[in-house]
């Protein structure tokens, strides 16, 4: 997945790490991404990091920040 090529180099400590994590795979659903190869995956990793390396922690708020400042949501059915 992409966001773990970019936290393999980064220096954030296992809080962030996981903070990351979970906020990635959030993202994902929210969106719809189903394959791992999809383009955005890189856009929504590069993003959820950008939001926690500015000092957010909080999983859900990170997502949000991230998909919102891509402008990305999986449109209603």
């Amino acid at each position: 997945m992409a966001i773990y090529k970019l936290i393999a180099n980064g220096s954030f400590g296992p809080a962030e790490i996981e903070i990351m994590k979970v906020a990635y795979e959030a993202a994902l659903v929210d969106v719809g991404v189903t394959s791992p190869n999809d383009p955005i995956t890189d856009l929504i990793a590069k993003a959820i990091v950008s939001v926690t390396a500015s000092g957010e922690r909080n999983p859900k708020e990170v997502m949000e920040r991230a998909l919102n400042a891509l402008g990305v949501r999986r449109s209603a059915a």
